[in-house]
């Protein structure tokens, strides 16, 4: 992968067996990358990128204001999300098992007085990944039919750099587990965008048209994901 600066933007390019050029901004820092077809001279490609400078800069803003998650404390009145939605802690001390119950606009942490933030952190991290397991194989089996692919296993784990990922010669895919905090269609959409993959290993054009069959209001639901709080972290896709 090679590398432009236009107007003071870094711009990755990416050389790939596909018809026409492919413009992204991505979240959380508006990296901009643009895939080309493999024939395609360096003097196109910066003209191309001179021609969507506006559209360019317009997203990049859009993503510097976007709302961020601070560090998580795991103290009572502190925000987190699930599902898409926001709820506020409450740290309830307990002699019992630590758990964690949602309760209207709340969602209650049971731990044991003293409780580290490392024990916090992995009883909701535990929470999330139940929900997410639950959540998961039936979308699997719902997309398995519609697309006529299989998937060997899954996997959830914390992921930096995407929302998903996939291993097409095992069959398998992998969901981040900040997918949890995102609402269900935002699961989903990343579920068959993986899948996808099984189908075409590129992000080309063959890629999208299939998107667009399986899942015609994919880019609302991409849209939904990138403009969503992040954490920290600043986990992307």
């Amino acid at each position: 992968m090679g590398q432009i600066t236009v107007s003071n933007i870094k711009i990755d390019v990416e050389k790939k067996s596909i018809k026409n050029l492919h413009l992204g901004v991505y979240p959380p820092n508006g990296r901009v990358r643009i895939a080309a077809p493999l024939r395609t001279n360096d003097e196109s490609i910066r003209l191309f990128a001179i021609s969507k400078l506006s559209w360019i800069k317009k997203q990049q803003r859009s993503f510097a204001a976007q709302e961020r998650e601070t560090e998580r404390e795991f103290i009572s009145g502190e925000s987190h999300y699930f599902n898409g939605r926001r709820y506020l802690m409450n740290i309830i001390p307990t002699t019992g098992r630590a758990t964690v119950v949602l309760r209207h606009k709340h969602i209650d942490l049971y731990v044991k007085p003293g409780s580290s933030l490392k024990h916090k952190a992995s009883v909701i991290a535990k929470f999330y990944r139940n929900y997410l397991n639950e959540q998961i194989p039936p979308l699997i089996a719902k997309w398995e039919k519609k697309m006529k692919v299989k998937v060997n296993e899954y996997g959830i784990k914390q992921m930096k750099t995407k929302w998903g990922t996939c291993n097409i010669e095992a069959k398998r895919i992998w969901i981040n587990l900040e997918l949890a905090k995102k609402s269900l269609e935002c699961l989903e959409y990343i579920v068959v965008h993986e899948m996808i993959h099984f189908l075409e290993r590129h992000h080309n054009d063959t890629f999208i048209a299939y998107m667009d069959r399986f899942l015609a209001q994919w880019r609302i639901l991409k849209s939904e994901l990138n403009k969503s709080p992040v954490s920290h972290s600043d986990w992307s896709y």
